[in-house]
Protein backbone atom coordinates (compact mmCIF):
# COMPACT_ATOMS: atom_id res chain seq x y z
CA UNK A 1 0.00 0.00 0.00
CA UNK A 2 1.18 3.84 -0.65
CA UNK A 3 1.04 5.91 1.91
CA UNK A 4 1.44 9.70 2.14
CA UNK A 5 4.72 10.78 3.26
CA UNK A 6 6.19 6.92 2.19
CA UNK A 7 9.41 7.09 -0.04
CA UNK A 8 7.38 6.71 -2.77
CA UNK A 9 4.73 9.05 -2.66
CA UNK A 10 5.89 11.04 -4.96
CA UNK A 11 6.86 8.89 -7.62
CA UNK A 12 7.60 9.57 -10.83
CA UNK A 13 9.70 12.25 -9.97
CA UNK A 14 11.62 12.34 -12.82
CA UNK A 15 10.76 11.50 -16.85
CA UNK A 16 9.52 7.89 -17.16
CA UNK A 17 10.79 5.58 -20.38
CA UNK A 18 8.91 2.74 -22.04
CA UNK A 19 10.67 0.99 -24.03
CA UNK A 20 9.40 -0.71 -26.78
CA UNK A 21 11.03 -3.85 -28.33
CA UNK A 22 9.13 -3.76 -31.67
CA UNK A 23 9.23 -0.76 -34.34
CA UNK A 24 6.87 1.80 -34.89
CA UNK A 25 3.46 0.60 -36.74
CA UNK A 26 2.88 -2.60 -34.36
CA UNK A 27 0.47 -3.11 -31.40
CA UNK A 28 3.60 -3.14 -29.20
CA UNK A 29 4.34 0.20 -29.72
CA UNK A 30 1.21 1.86 -30.70
CA UNK A 31 -0.27 0.95 -27.46
CA UNK A 32 2.68 2.35 -25.48
CA UNK A 33 2.34 5.43 -26.91
CA UNK A 34 -1.06 5.81 -25.91
CA UNK A 35 -0.03 4.56 -22.42
CA UNK A 36 2.81 7.09 -22.46
CA UNK A 37 0.40 10.09 -23.37
CA UNK A 38 -2.35 9.20 -20.70
CA UNK A 39 0.37 8.56 -18.02
CA UNK A 40 2.05 11.57 -18.75
CA UNK A 41 -1.10 13.57 -18.42
CA UNK A 42 -1.93 11.38 -15.11
CA UNK A 43 1.39 11.99 -13.27
CA UNK A 44 2.14 15.28 -14.99
CA UNK A 45 5.55 14.18 -15.58
CA UNK A 46 7.08 13.42 -19.01
CA UNK A 47 6.60 9.82 -20.21
CA UNK A 48 8.68 8.99 -23.34
CA UNK A 49 8.39 5.66 -25.99
CA UNK A 50 11.88 4.83 -26.96
CA UNK A 51 12.23 1.60 -29.70
CA UNK A 52 14.88 -0.40 -28.95
CA UNK A 53 14.46 -3.04 -31.60
CA UNK A 54 15.97 -6.34 -32.61
CA UNK A 55 16.17 -9.91 -32.47
CA UNK A 56 12.51 -10.95 -31.95
CA UNK A 57 12.46 -8.22 -28.95
CA UNK A 58 15.32 -9.52 -27.29
CA UNK A 59 17.23 -6.65 -27.32
CA UNK A 60 14.30 -4.15 -25.96
CA UNK A 61 13.83 -6.70 -23.27
CA UNK A 62 17.13 -6.74 -22.20
CA UNK A 63 18.16 -3.27 -22.08
CA UNK A 64 15.28 -3.08 -19.50
CA UNK A 65 16.26 -5.77 -17.63
CA UNK A 66 19.76 -4.43 -17.26
CA UNK A 67 18.21 -0.91 -16.57
CA UNK A 68 18.22 0.49 -12.84
CA UNK A 69 14.75 -1.00 -10.56
CA UNK A 70 13.86 2.03 -9.87
CA UNK A 71 10.83 2.05 -12.17
CA UNK A 72 11.80 4.97 -14.45
CA UNK A 73 12.75 2.55 -17.40
CA UNK A 74 9.38 -0.14 -18.15
CA UNK A 75 9.19 -2.32 -21.20
CA UNK A 76 5.81 -2.80 -22.92
CA UNK A 77 6.18 -6.45 -23.99
CA UNK A 78 4.64 -8.74 -25.94
CA UNK A 79 4.87 -12.85 -25.71
CA UNK A 80 7.95 -13.01 -27.58
CA UNK A 81 10.61 -11.28 -25.52
CA UNK A 82 8.98 -12.33 -22.30
CA UNK A 83 7.37 -16.10 -22.60
CA UNK A 84 8.31 -17.47 -26.16
CA UNK A 85 11.71 -16.64 -26.79
CA UNK A 86 13.12 -17.81 -23.69
CA UNK A 87 11.33 -21.27 -24.38
CA UNK A 88 13.40 -21.25 -27.88
CA UNK A 89 16.77 -19.67 -27.21
CA UNK A 90 19.23 -21.53 -25.88
CA UNK A 91 21.38 -18.30 -25.11
CA UNK A 92 19.67 -15.39 -23.68
CA UNK A 93 21.62 -12.24 -22.33
CA UNK A 94 18.57 -11.90 -19.56
CA UNK A 95 16.66 -14.36 -17.14
CA UNK A 96 12.96 -13.38 -18.30
CA UNK A 97 11.58 -14.88 -14.73
CA UNK A 98 14.02 -13.10 -12.44
CA UNK A 99 15.36 -9.69 -14.36
CA UNK A 100 12.02 -8.55 -15.99
CA UNK A 101 9.11 -7.92 -13.09
CA UNK A 102 5.36 -8.36 -14.13
CA UNK A 103 3.55 -5.20 -13.67
CA UNK A 104 0.06 -5.17 -15.31
CA UNK A 105 -1.22 -6.64 -18.77
CA UNK A 106 -2.23 -3.25 -20.83
CA UNK A 107 -4.04 -5.02 -23.60
CA UNK A 108 -5.40 -7.78 -25.47
CA UNK A 109 -6.30 -8.84 -28.95
CA UNK A 110 -6.69 -12.24 -30.99
CA UNK A 111 -5.77 -13.38 -33.85
CA UNK A 112 -7.84 -13.84 -36.95
CA UNK A 113 -7.86 -17.14 -38.66
CA UNK A 114 -8.20 -15.93 -42.86
CA UNK A 115 -8.07 -18.18 -45.57
CA UNK A 116 -7.69 -17.03 -49.02
CA UNK A 117 -10.93 -17.15 -51.21
CA UNK A 118 -9.93 -19.56 -53.28
CA UNK A 119 -9.81 -22.05 -50.36
CA UNK A 120 -13.49 -23.65 -50.17
CA UNK A 121 -13.85 -23.07 -46.66
CA UNK A 122 -16.53 -20.61 -45.10
CA UNK A 123 -16.03 -22.12 -41.89
CA UNK A 124 -13.03 -24.26 -39.72
CA UNK A 125 -14.91 -27.42 -39.89
CA UNK A 126 -14.81 -26.85 -43.67
CA UNK A 127 -10.82 -26.34 -43.51
CA UNK A 128 -10.24 -28.85 -41.47
CA UNK A 129 -11.72 -31.35 -44.25
CA UNK A 130 -9.91 -29.46 -47.21
CA UNK A 131 -6.62 -29.42 -45.33
CA UNK A 132 -7.43 -33.56 -44.64
CA UNK A 133 -7.94 -34.04 -48.05
CA UNK A 134 -5.22 -32.05 -49.65
CA UNK A 135 -2.18 -33.26 -46.87
CA UNK A 136 0.80 -31.45 -47.12
CA UNK A 137 -0.75 -28.96 -49.94
CA UNK A 138 -1.97 -26.43 -47.30
CA UNK A 139 0.05 -23.88 -46.40
CA UNK A 140 0.05 -21.61 -43.44
CA UNK A 141 1.93 -18.48 -43.30
CA UNK A 142 3.22 -17.03 -39.80
CA UNK A 143 4.94 -13.49 -39.34
CA UNK A 144 8.07 -15.57 -38.41
CA UNK A 145 9.56 -18.95 -36.51
CA UNK A 146 8.48 -18.75 -32.94
CA UNK A 147 5.71 -16.49 -32.99
CA UNK A 148 2.11 -16.31 -31.71
CA UNK A 149 1.10 -16.53 -35.03
CA UNK A 150 3.30 -19.85 -35.86
CA UNK A 151 2.58 -21.02 -32.57
CA UNK A 152 -0.73 -20.85 -32.99
CA UNK A 153 -0.52 -22.61 -36.37
CA UNK A 154 1.13 -25.21 -34.47
CA UNK A 155 -1.64 -25.44 -32.18
CA UNK A 156 -4.32 -25.62 -35.03
CA UNK A 157 -2.49 -28.31 -36.66
CA UNK A 158 -2.10 -30.36 -33.44
CA UNK A 159 -5.55 -30.78 -32.78
CA UNK A 160 -7.22 -30.65 -35.97
CA UNK A 161 -4.18 -33.20 -36.97
CA UNK A 162 -3.97 -32.07 -40.36
CA UNK A 163 -0.37 -31.98 -42.25
CA UNK A 164 -0.10 -28.24 -43.33
CA UNK A 165 3.26 -26.54 -44.36
CA UNK A 166 4.30 -23.79 -42.10
CA UNK A 167 5.62 -20.60 -44.33
CA UNK A 168 7.52 -18.12 -41.81
CA UNK A 169 7.71 -14.65 -43.10
CA UNK A 170 9.83 -11.68 -41.87
CA UNK A 171 6.65 -9.85 -40.35
CA UNK A 172 3.17 -10.06 -40.98
CA UNK A 173 2.91 -7.24 -43.50
CA UNK A 174 4.60 -9.40 -46.05
CA UNK A 175 1.91 -12.57 -45.02
CA UNK A 176 -0.64 -11.11 -45.08
CA UNK A 177 0.23 -9.78 -48.52
CA UNK A 178 0.94 -13.27 -49.89
CA UNK A 179 -2.69 -14.24 -47.85
CA UNK A 180 -4.18 -12.29 -50.21
CA UNK A 181 -2.22 -12.60 -53.25
CA UNK A 182 -2.68 -16.39 -53.19
CA UNK A 183 0.32 -17.31 -52.34
CA UNK A 184 -0.38 -19.35 -49.27
CA UNK A 185 -3.70 -20.41 -48.18
CA UNK A 186 -4.33 -19.64 -44.44
CA UNK A 187 -2.55 -17.20 -42.13
CA UNK A 188 -3.37 -16.28 -38.15
CA UNK A 189 -3.04 -12.55 -38.64
CA UNK A 190 -3.49 -9.71 -36.40
CA UNK A 191 -6.60 -8.36 -36.53
CA UNK A 192 -6.24 -4.62 -37.22
CA UNK A 193 -4.06 -5.43 -40.48
CA UNK A 194 -6.35 -8.21 -41.28
CA UNK A 195 -9.55 -6.35 -41.19
CA UNK A 196 -9.62 -4.32 -44.51
CA UNK A 197 -9.17 -7.45 -46.72
CA UNK A 198 -11.57 -9.25 -44.79
CA UNK A 199 -14.39 -6.32 -45.23
CA UNK A 200 -13.13 -6.00 -49.16
CA UNK A 201 -13.35 -9.71 -49.81
CA UNK A 202 -10.26 -10.51 -50.49
CA UNK A 203 -9.93 -12.73 -47.30
CA UNK A 204 -12.49 -14.97 -45.26
CA UNK A 205 -12.61 -14.38 -41.66
CA UNK A 206 -13.24 -18.34 -40.22
CA UNK A 207 -12.51 -17.87 -36.42
CA UNK A 208 -10.77 -16.06 -33.96
CA UNK A 209 -8.36 -17.61 -31.31
CA UNK A 210 -9.16 -16.72 -27.69
CA UNK A 211 -11.68 -18.04 -25.75
CA UNK A 212 -14.25 -14.84 -26.38
CA UNK A 213 -15.81 -13.39 -29.50
CA UNK A 214 -13.67 -9.89 -30.45
CA UNK A 215 -15.52 -6.79 -30.27
CA UNK A 216 -14.40 -5.50 -33.80
CA UNK A 217 -15.30 -8.39 -35.60
CA UNK A 218 -18.24 -10.25 -33.61
CA UNK A 219 -19.97 -12.03 -36.43
CA UNK A 220 -16.91 -14.24 -36.69
CA UNK A 221 -16.81 -17.35 -34.08
CA UNK A 222 -14.25 -18.58 -31.75
CA UNK A 223 -12.06 -21.73 -32.73
CA UNK A 224 -13.71 -22.88 -29.49
CA UNK A 225 -17.10 -22.52 -30.54
CA UNK A 226 -15.50 -24.61 -33.98
CA UNK A 227 -15.01 -27.57 -31.90
CA UNK A 228 -11.29 -26.86 -31.16
CA UNK A 229 -11.88 -27.32 -27.28
CA UNK A 230 -9.51 -24.67 -24.95
CA UNK A 231 -8.16 -22.93 -27.82
CA UNK A 232 -6.85 -19.49 -26.33
CA UNK A 233 -4.05 -17.96 -28.05
CA UNK A 234 -3.87 -14.36 -28.07
CA UNK A 235 -1.59 -11.58 -28.97
CA UNK A 236 -1.28 -9.53 -25.64
CA UNK A 237 0.80 -6.68 -24.11
CA UNK A 238 2.18 -5.57 -20.74
CA UNK A 239 3.98 -3.73 -18.67
CA UNK A 240 7.09 -5.12 -17.08
CA UNK A 241 9.81 -3.27 -14.77
CA UNK A 242 13.11 -4.38 -13.75
CA UNK A 243 13.62 -7.36 -11.38
CA UNK A 244 14.31 -6.04 -7.90
CA UNK A 245 12.36 -3.17 -8.51
CA UNK A 246 10.56 -2.27 -5.13
CA UNK A 247 6.80 -3.64 -4.34
CA UNK A 248 5.23 -0.21 -3.79
CA UNK A 249 6.43 1.34 -7.00
CA UNK A 250 5.51 -1.54 -9.08
CA UNK A 251 1.99 -1.30 -7.60
CA UNK A 252 2.23 2.26 -8.06
CA UNK A 253 2.32 2.12 -11.88
CA UNK A 254 0.18 -0.65 -11.75
CA UNK A 255 -2.60 1.47 -10.61
CA UNK A 256 -1.72 4.11 -12.56
CA UNK A 257 -2.44 1.70 -15.62
CA UNK A 258 -5.24 0.66 -14.28
CA UNK A 259 -6.75 4.03 -14.57
CA UNK A 260 -6.23 5.41 -17.49
CA UNK A 261 -7.18 1.79 -19.34
CA UNK A 262 -10.30 1.54 -17.31
CA UNK A 263 -11.29 5.31 -18.94
CA UNK A 264 -13.86 5.17 -21.87
CA UNK A 265 -12.21 7.38 -24.25
CA UNK A 266 -9.35 5.12 -23.81
CA UNK A 267 -10.98 2.05 -24.21
CA UNK A 268 -11.58 3.80 -27.55
CA UNK A 269 -8.73 4.61 -28.33
CA UNK A 270 -7.11 0.88 -28.29
CA UNK A 271 -10.13 -0.09 -29.75
CA UNK A 272 -9.49 1.73 -32.52
CA UNK A 273 -6.11 -0.19 -32.90
CA UNK A 274 -7.80 -2.96 -32.59
CA UNK A 275 -6.87 -3.93 -29.00
CA UNK A 276 -8.98 -4.09 -25.81
CA UNK A 277 -7.38 -2.78 -23.03
CA UNK A 278 -6.91 -5.70 -20.08
CA UNK A 279 -5.07 -3.88 -16.94
CA UNK A 280 -4.31 -6.13 -14.13
CA UNK A 281 -2.82 -6.39 -10.41
CA UNK A 282 0.49 -7.27 -10.61
CA UNK A 283 -0.24 -10.65 -8.89
CA UNK A 284 -2.78 -11.21 -11.57
CA UNK A 285 -0.44 -10.35 -14.03
CA UNK A 286 2.09 -13.10 -12.89
CA UNK A 287 -0.18 -15.56 -12.88
CA UNK A 288 -1.22 -15.10 -16.70
CA UNK A 289 2.32 -14.79 -17.38
CA UNK A 290 2.90 -18.84 -15.58
CA UNK A 291 -0.33 -20.05 -17.84
CA UNK A 292 1.24 -18.32 -20.51
CA UNK A 293 4.46 -20.23 -20.49
CA UNK A 294 2.67 -23.52 -19.35
CA UNK A 295 0.77 -22.88 -22.77
CA UNK A 296 3.55 -22.25 -25.20
CA UNK A 297 5.87 -24.64 -23.59
CA UNK A 298 3.32 -27.84 -24.44
CA UNK A 299 2.93 -26.17 -28.14
CA UNK A 300 6.97 -25.92 -28.53
CA UNK A 301 7.26 -29.26 -27.03
CA UNK A 302 4.77 -31.25 -28.76
CA UNK A 303 5.29 -29.39 -32.24
CA UNK A 304 9.21 -29.94 -31.54
CA UNK A 305 9.84 -26.17 -32.84
CA UNK A 306 13.65 -24.80 -33.02
CA UNK A 307 15.68 -21.95 -33.57
CA UNK A 308 18.96 -22.10 -35.23
CA UNK A 309 21.31 -19.74 -33.34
Amino acid sequence: MMHAGSAFAAFPEQPVRIIAAFPAGGATDAIARVVASELSTLWGQTVMVENRTGAGGNIGANYVAKSPADGYTLLMASPAETVINPLLYSQMQYDAEKDLTPVSQAGSAPLLLVAHPSVPARNVKELVDYARQNAGKVSYASSGTGGPQHLAGEQFKLMTETDILHIPYKGGAPAITDLVGGQVHIFFAGLPPALPFVREGKATALAVTTKDRSELIPEVPTLVESGLSDFDIENWQGVFAPGGTPPEIIDEIAAALRKVLDRPDVKEKLANLGISAAPSTPGEFKKFIQRQRTLYTSIIEAANITIQQ
